[in-house]
């Protein structure tokens, strides 16, 4: 198989879909690797590093899609991609295609078989291929919040963990999930007064647990949330329903409510975001903006930020499914592999995810029925 790795193009996206091990792996198995020149080099990987492991450089984007049988990449295709897809070609990449209504159609009018990282599935339910993009963006919204806090990025003036004798700032983490988990951990190290909210009992328990008693932890409803949120200075989106577009938990009379200069990050942005106010997605190079006294940043790509830790970290996840597909092709490998198998999106012209198929308003088909 030709495996493509484009170079990302999304604003300040500096990740890159594999990493020089990964394509001396599927060398070493047999496949092609073309890495579009400079791909690499937002991570710190230079084309003479891929080229050592085995890889083709290649000039153009329009080469990489022209010749791969499945592109790796790390963030969803741009508009400017989309002429590229051809029949039949694998994507296998974040897609988060519950907001992106046009992405979706393209990919089912294109005959894409477009499998997301996102939606893998392994045998306990969790998301292996999004654990480590959501813990390097739970640990990073402590760190944005906590410098957006800061008076000239327009925040009330707080150090978040205050010092001895004034209090620290209170950050409240709307879902207790791998992002809300992670974000509480830089919090509490911090020193802020943390408190998590979520809608499952067992989740609390167990962060109540492992965090002995340091955070407090909160039953999420509507009562508890509008609470919470007026007494936050820094708040955190981090909901999450797989594949499906994420619920606006949080009112735009609840952020009305908050004190003149908090802050809100919403990382739930990729999927449509859980607060009502981030009405917009932002970017690196203009990361936030200010609605009702308060700051707001919703930029898509957080792990961006940190390409180098970002990019080893996922490709540490994503190159054994990568194999399993290159080495069996893509039917074979989706029957054989139920995780894999659950990451299928699109396929034959056919949305099989339910969660995307119901938030873009497309008939959904179940992928055994498909195959």
């Amino acid at each position: 198989m030709i495996i493509g790795v484009p170079k990302e193009i999304k604003n300040s996206e500096n990740r890159v879909g594999l990493v020089p091990a990964g394509v001396m792996a599927l060398v070493q198995a047999g496949h092609r690797v073309l890495v579009e020149r400079s791909a690499g080099l937002g991570s710190g990987i230079t084309d003479e590093e891929y080229t050592r492991a085995g890889a083709e450089i290649v000039d153009s984007h329009e080469e990489v899609y022209g010749r791969a049988d499945m592109v790796v990449k790390v963030k969803e295709p741009l508009p400017a991609e989309y002429p590229l897809f051809r029949e039949g070609q694998i994507l296998f990449t974040y897609l988060h295609l519950a907001a992106d209504a046009p992405l979706t159609k393209c990919l089912v009018e294109k005959g894409v078989v477009a499998i997301a990282y996102e939606t893998v599935t392994a045998p306990d339910g969790s998301l292996p291929l999004l654990t480590p993009m959501s813990e390097v963006a739970g640990r990073m919204a402590v760190q944005i919040g906590a410098r957006l806090l800061e008076k000239h990025s327009g925040g009330a003036g707080l150090l978040l963990g205050g010092v001895p004798g004034v209090p620290p700032a209170s950050v409240v983490i709307v879902g207790g999930g791998v992002v809300g988990t992670n974000a509480a951990k830089i919090a509490v190290g911090m020193g802020a007064r943390v408190t998590i909210l979520d809608i499952s009992a067992e989740r609390l328990r167990y962060l109540d647990d492992v965090f002995q008693g340091r955070v407090e932890t909160l039953m999420s409803n509507t009562y508890n949330l509008a609470d919470a949120v007026k007494g936050a200075d820094l708040l955190i989106g981090a909901v999450l329903i797989p594949g499906a577009r994420a619920p606006r938990l949080v009112t735009e009379e609840m952020i009305k409510a908050m004190k003149p200069g908090s802050v809100v990050v919403d990382v739930a942005i990729d999927q449509g975001g859980c607060i009502a106010t981030i009405d917009r997605v932002t970017t690196h190079a203009e990361p936030t903006y200010i609605k009702h006294g308060v700051v707001h940043y919703s930029v898509a790509n957080i792990p961006g930020a940190v390409p180098r830790t970002s990019t080893f970290a996922l490709t540490n996840v994503t190159l054994p499914y990568i194999l399993e597909v290159a080495n069996k092709g893509y039917l074979r490998a989706i029957q054989d592999n139920p995780c894999l198998a659950a990451g299928v999106n699109v396929i034959d012209g056919k949305v099989t995810c339910k969660g995307v198929a119901e938030a873009v308003g497309i008939p959904f088909y179940d992928l055994r029925e498909v195959l």
